[in-house]
């Protein structure tokens, strides 16, 4: 491809060389595999440094996804449950995904339904801000379940998260 961006067509490669030094513009090659191989004039330093910003640019708008870990007993009074539960609501509504461990301590082992019913319950009182993820699954003496938000409400939160951390780099002060 010439300086402009148009073909030039099957040239040498002496040719080539005196095209981009006469258009002041580095000399390519693009497909090396190709028969003949094809070759472009370009500002070589520009393109490398375009595409750097393109890839941090990909890198700022990539959303991080935190898992935060709650773990609870199977024997769990209903006010600690109703307390474990606010904390699985506030990190769903942060755009976060948690994790959920019930753990069984000696006897309760044999009972591995009543924890699978705990997870349930919790899963469908906080079923309007997340869905399950992964189902529970029995790991040894803990049951493990995951949780993940909803897509438009992590998407809001993430957009959320991103407009604080802007503000905060600055120089403004963190509003809640």
């Amino acid at each position: 491809m010439g300086p402009e961006g148009e073909q030039v067509g099957i040239v040498s490669i002496g040719e080539a060389l005196r095209l981009a030094q006469d258009s002041e513009l580095d000399l390519v090659e693009v497909a090396p595999m190709a028969r003949p191989p094809v070759a472009k004039l370009m500002d070589y330093g520009k393109f490398k440094y375009e595409s750097a910003q393109k890839a941090r640019e990909a890198r700022r708008n990539q959303a991080l996804t935190v898992i935060k870990e709650m773990r609870l007993r199977l024997k769990i009074d209903p006010h600690d449950y109703e307390t474990k539960k606010g904390h699985v609501e506030r990190f769903l509504k942060g755009g976060d995904k948690v994790k959920i461990t019930v753990m069984f301590r000696g006897r309760e082992q044999s009972r591995p339904e009543m924890g699978y019913r705990l997870l349930q319950r919790l899963a469908a009182d906080v079923s309007e801000l997340g869905v399950i993820e992964s189902n529970p699954k029995q790991d040894g003496r803990n049951m493990v379940m995951v949780i993940a938000p909803h897509r438009n409400q992590a998407a809001t939160d993430g957009a959320r998260r991103q407009a604080k951390a802007d503000r905060a780099a600055e120089g403004h002060a963190p509003t809640a």
